[in-house]
């Protein structure tokens, strides 16, 4: 392990909160880690589980559960947000009503938010007043928490604005099974990470239709064009779009059953409703809200992304998925190289 020990709190006792909560102990760390239930809280300091998110799992001894998030907060200068990007504005508004010293804040959710259009760091940056917002890094990249927490090995990027913020994160948690990147492209690390989740949605569809890999392959690489052709126009690099949070991201959440995203279009494509699919997920998938926010996206820098009005078509204008694939697939024909000349031509990365 690198760095020195800290204390340092997670906020958000879900599967991905705990998981890299019990990274942070692995290394020495002492972990607060605070959840709304209270049960859920009695059992991680009880019993040390976490059954609900991560079944079967031992978590270190060296993970305290809090009930309280002002208690969990004391004396604490560096915290994790692991928390849905809905209720990332409900739990800074907590915060800073009893914080009285600047914070580092890790956030490791994927989205962007609806109608404003802010992507989560902006979310903070706006939600917090300069005296208490120290730095805020991102934490992404391709990570199941089901694999993280039996300490498979995983490689995820942190970004900040503030390189040596980055650089101070990565030593908190790296170690011999999480390895952990710097990237200081903070537009393309959150864009990356949130839209994969829509293209996975539209993954799981495709394999709910029984369309097969030859689909879910094309599906992938035209998804990974329409990120990156979105990305470079919010002012991302494209490279970021080649490396752990764009393509690996990709990769991951759009084969894996573990993916709740991939879980949700499979339904979708198996004839389920979006009602039925979301109260019989458990947990959030966050590329639903995602796919409105990057729809108004789309439609603010008048960019393509067919898939990702395909998408939405389906989840907020009831159309049929398997109308909506074929669409895609008769597309007018063009060239496979144009989108990525328009992706690496100098006006896109000025």
């Amino acid at each position: 392990m690198e760095g020195r020990i800290e204390k340092i709190t997670v906020v958000g006792a879900g599967s991905w909160g705990t998981a890299l909560a019990m990274v942070l102990a692995d290394n020495g760390h002492e972990v607060r880690l605070w959840g709304h239930n209270p049960k859920q809280i009695d059992d991680i300091n009880e019993y040390h589980t976490n059954e609900k998110y991560l079944p079967g799992i031992s978590l270190p001894k060296g993970i305290i559960g809090f009930k309280s998030l002002e208690d969990a907060l004391t004396n604490i200068e560096t915290i994790v947000i692991a928390v849905p990007t809905k209720a990332i504005r409900e739990v800074l508004g907590k915060i800073k009503e009893f914080q009285k010293e600047p914070l580092t804040i890790v956030h490791v959710s994927k989205g962007i938010e609806p109608d404003t259009l802010l992507r989560i760091s902006e979310m903070i940056e706006e939600e917090m007043p300069d005296n208490l917002l120290r730095n805020v890094v991102v934490l992404s990249g391709p990570s199941h928490a089901e694999e993280v927490s039996r300490r498979n090995i995983t490689t995820v990027t942190v970004s900040s604005k503030n390189i040596e913020a980055a650089e101070r994160i990565q030593d908190l948690f790296i170690n011999s099974y999480f390895r952990v990147y710097t990237n200081n492209d903070v537009i393309g690390v959150e864009i990356g990470g949130a839209l994969k989740n829509i293209i996975a949605l539209a993954a799981g569809i495709t394999d709910g239709l029984g369309y097969g890999d030859n689909a879910k392959a094309a599906l992938m690489t035209r998804g990974l064009a329409e990120i990156a052709r979105l990305g470079t126009k919010m002012g991302a690099s494209p490279l970021t779009f080649s490396g752990l949070t764009g393509i690996g991201d990709l990769i991951v959440t759009c084969t894996s059953v573990h993916s709740r995203n991939w879980r949700a279009g499979n339904m979708l494509g198996k004839g389920y409703r979006l009602q039925e699919v979301l109260d019989s997920m458990g947990m959030v998938v966050e590329g639903v809200r995602t796919t409105k926010a990057a729809h108004q996206l789309a439609e603010r820098y008048q960019v393509k992304m067919p898939i990702t009005q395909a998408l939405y078509n389906v989840l907020f204008k009831d159309a049929n998925p398997k109308d909506e694939v074929d669409s895609l697939m008769s597309r007018v024909k063009t060239h496979e190289m144009e989108d990525l000349a328009n992706v690496l031509s100098t006006d896109s990365i000025e």
